[in-house]
């Protein structure tokens, strides 16, 4: 089914992506990644330099000015897991869906003019801290604390499971900044790398993911200075959260339907190429019938993001609406690269191909930015009216 959610301006983006992907995410690139856990530094610098990034960065500050546009993003999500890039659109998704929209949207003016033009160039790199080992989904267990010193806050705690911890040098960290657990007891904070008792831990060893760095955080008597507390107020960090929330939401959502489109062209490309008993597999009426099924879930997954794609540049995409989102696309996601796995035999258990590839790396998406049951239990208490 074709899809009408795009103009010439992103179709003359999206060339500008698939130079770049042609050029930056070769098999090359991509195997060394891998082996060092993360993007190189050369090749953010150049998708800043292209334009891939800042995207949301008012182009007074040298972005694109797309706060409320995702279809950019999109065309760059797309783009760069359809190449089988999947580590590379999730590093450019950490910087420009989890840590630019926060100075973006609630930074002090002079936040923004210190920090976003050089997130726009790729040359900060920058991470959200929420998670940690004894708080998950349930933010008001977070218990890393900020205290109010003199000129600024003492941080103590730790995060984990935190995407482009490693090598960030920006970290948009959630602290407690008051004595209870209410949402006004907590606030967002600047964590900036090389700060006094700020370690960044190791590297985590992950299913999928392999070339984009997951890290555990750790602060200890960290001195952070009023000037880095986001919005220069505290207590609004649980309410900035929330409304980041579905925008982080739906970028998974996006990543769930480029990853579903990708596997099926994929899987296409296989199955007519590969033979068994003296035809293509695609001429069995069993691989036929489960491409027929892939291709109509993947129209209707597509139909869904769009529509919220819509609904988010409107600024009427609601929490209930992204945990929708997010949920019933990334379980359509694992579904369809279950099966497109399963049409490829043997090859599709070896990494190799990017099917398998996109087979781990998409375990993770029912888990982050919200565990798929808690999407479930926001969206019940909506449809209930019972929490």
């Amino acid at each position: 089914m074709e899809r009408d959610i795009y103009d010439e301006d992103q179709d003359a983006f999206r060339d500008v992506v698939k130079e770049f992907v042609a050029r930056y995410a070769t098999n090359e690139k991509r195997e060394q990644w891998d082996a060092d856990g993360e993007i190189d530094r050369p090749t953010m610098l150049a998708a800043g330099e292209a334009g891939l990034i800042g995207l949301s960065v008012p182009e007074e500050l040298g972005g694109a000015g797309m706060l409320q546009d995702y279809r950019f993003r999109a065309v760059v999500t797309e783009e760069t897991i359809r190449a089988g890039a999947g580590s590379l659109a999730g590093a450019l998704g950490i910087q420009d869906d989890l840590a630019v929209p926060y100075l973006a949207h609630f930074g002090t003016p002079e936040q923004q003019q210190k920090w976003l033009p050089r997130m726009a160039t790729g040359e900060v790199l920058g991470a959200l801290a929420m998670t940690e080992p004894g708080a998950g989904s349930d933010l008001r267990g977070a218990r890393t604390t900020a205290k109010k010193v003199d000129g600024g806050y003492l941080v103590n705690g730790a995060k984990t499971f935190i995407s482009s911890g490693k090598t960030a040098d920006l970290v948009v960290t959630f602290v407690k900044t008051g004595e209870g657990d209410k949402a006004n007891d907590f606030s967002l904070i600047l964590l900036e790398n090389g700060m006094a008792g700020f370690d960044h831990g190791k590297k985590l060893n992950k299913m999928g993911f392999h070339g984009h760095d997951t890290a555990e955080l750790s602060f200890d008597d960290v001195f952070v200075p009023d000037e880095n507390l986001i919005g220069g107020e505290a207590g609004h960090g649980f309410v900035q959260l929330m409304r980041n929330l579905p925008l982080e939401r739906l970028s998974v959502g996006v990543a769930a339907a480029a990853a579903s489109q990708a596997a099926l062209e994929w899987t296409l490309e296989y199955t007519t190429s590969r033979e068994a008993f003296g035809q293509p597999i695609v001429d069995f009426q069993n691989t036929r019938f489960r491409l027929a099924d892939v291709a109509t879930t993947v129209d209707v997954l597509w139909a869904y993001i769009d529509r919220a794609m819509l609904l988010y540049k409107e600024a009427r995409l609601t929490p209930e609406e992204a945990a929708k989102v997010k949920f019933w696309s990334t379980e359509r996601e694992w579904e369809i690269l279950d099966t497109c796995v399963q049409l490829h035999g043997g090859y599709g258990y070896i990494t190799e191909y990017p099917i398998a590839r996109a087979f781990l790396d998409a375990r993770v998406h029912r888990i982050y930015a919200g565990t798929n049951e808690i999407m479930r239990e926001i969206v019940a208490r909506q449809v209930t009216g019972r929490r």
